[in-house]
């Protein structure tokens, strides 16, 4: 299967590899530093969770509302619950006069929950890296949707591979960050 005709798969994916990471977070550790230099374990993990609910807004056939939990890991949790739900019946993505196979919209969401999935295991201090068979959708994926001229502000700078060549690696790599 293409990355794109999967996208609901590595979407799936992606949400059950943040869900764990999630599962990780108490209150004694939002205040915990991320890689992502200006955000804390909570303001990470409530990314995480207005990304799915935008990813929800897209794919569903309208605005869902908010989630009135103040707890960051609840929303998470909410959020996801809400995202996989719409998923079964998600159809073409309309934007203006335009459509996007679900597909596409799908694998960009995968990939913006999978790296800050990744980002909250290591905020926990636990080595748990992305799953290989999501990984290597990802990685070949990732230098389209984020070409040099839109990633400013979105992603760190790629840095250099040290070492492995593992697929989780290169897509970490290309994102700004360095594995374990």
């Amino acid at each position: 299967m293409s990355a794109l005709t999967s996208g609901l798969v590595v979407l799936d994916g992606a949400i059950g590899y943040a869900l764990g990471g999630g599962a990780l977070v108490t209150p004694a550790d939002w205040s915990r530093p991320t890689p992502c230099a200006a955000w804390d374990l909570a303001t990470l993990v409530d990314h995480v969770a207005d990304s799915m609910g935008v990813l929800h807004e897209a794919l569903g056939p309208g605005p869902a509302g908010p989630i009135a939990a103040q707890d960051p890991v609840a929303r998470l949790r909410a959020q996801a619950s809400r995202l996989l739900a719409v998923c079964a019946a998600a159809g073409p993505v309309r934007i203006g006069d335009r459509e996007l196979p679900v597909g596409v919209v799908a694998v960009t969401g995968a990939l913006e929950i999978a790296v800050h999935a990744w980002d909250i295991w290591s905020a926990c201090g636990v080595r748990r890296p992305i799953p290989p068979g999501l990984a290597i959708v990802l990685q070949p994926v990732a230098p389209l949707l984020l070409p040099a001229c839109v990633r400013e502000g979105l992603f760190a700078d790629p840095v250099p591979l040290t070492g492995s060549v593992e697929p989780a690696d290169k897509l970490l790599a290309f994102l700004g960050r360095q594995s374990f």
